[in-house]
């Protein structure tokens, strides 16, 4: 099942896609949906980031030849958590904007991000899968030159629009061993399966809840592959997962 969140003239919606149509549903999208009887066309709606989550918790290092590309020694021997706002969420065909007087270098970092389903906290590996609601596609935009200078990560990852979502959250997705790439203007720059993924999503999840609580429609963004880069102002940059979709967005000036 795939759960959008979409607008139309009436306002704001979650709906379940279905081939080239939404079927609206009532209230959340968590647990067993409540259908409406609304239904409208794919092509005339505006696909919205399929979540507005409380908290995105990203995971740092988590591809080893990611790890290598920047020049980080041996992979971890724990996952790397670092956080963005929620205020850097955007949806698919949304600008991402690059803050010129600020950074001189903003990266695309394409990834699979979990979307929790209910409240957990202490989750053991083994029971994972009955606290994830789906999947979606991410970016995690960084400005690396400031991720550099500033020796952590926060105002490098935080800024408006540099954590694009999208277009929906694939339910029924096997994250095991899924294809990701990342192409700017068309041309492919990173290519890998989460497969190698150093920790995987069930250890993704037990680490994060021995640390905090997570609550339904919070997001861990699972890491990035190598082949990370620059964008430039008027790319068009897609993340794309096989089995869920693709998220699309042009790079704008912010200033």
């Amino acid at each position: 099942m795939r759960i959008a969140r979409f607008s139309t003239d009436d306002g704001m919606s979650f709906g379940v896609v279905e081939e080239n149509t939404v079927a609206a549903i009532a209230a959340h999208p968590f647990g067993e949906p409540t259908f409406t009887g609304q239904r409208f066309p794919l092509a005339d709606v505006r696909l919205l980031a399929p979540i507005l989550p409380s908290k995105i918790i990203a995971i740092g290092k988590n591809y080893a030849d990611h790890v290598r590309e920047m020049g980080g020694g041996e992979p971890p021997a724990e996952p790397v958590i670092f956080s963005k706002p929620s205020t850097a969420v955007i949806g698919s065909g949304e600008a991402i904007m690059y803050p010129e007087k600020l950074s001189e270098r903003v990266d695309h970092e394409g990834e699979l991000a979990v979307v929790i389903g209910r409240l957990c906290r202490e989750v053991p590996a083994s029971r994972a899968a009955e606290v994830i609601l789906g999947y979606t596609c991410a970016n995690d935009v960084t400005a690396r030159d400031l991720q550099q200078k500033d020796g952590q990560w926060t105002r490098a990852k935080g800024f408006d629009t540099f954590c694009p979502m999208g277009p929906w959250i694939e339910t029924e997705a096997d994250p095991a061993d899924l294809a990701i790439t990342t192409s700017v203007n068309g041309e492919v720059r990173q290519d890998a399966r989460t497969s190698q993924l150093l920790h995987g999503i069930p250890a993704l999840i037990e680490y994060v809840t021995q640390v905090m609580t997570l609550l339904p429609g919070d997001v861990i963004l699972t890491g990035t592959p190598a082949g990370v880069g620059p964008m430039q102002i008027g790319d068009e940059v897609t993340v794309t997962i096989e089995g869920i979709g693709s998220l699309t967005n042009r790079v704008v000036s912010r200033d």
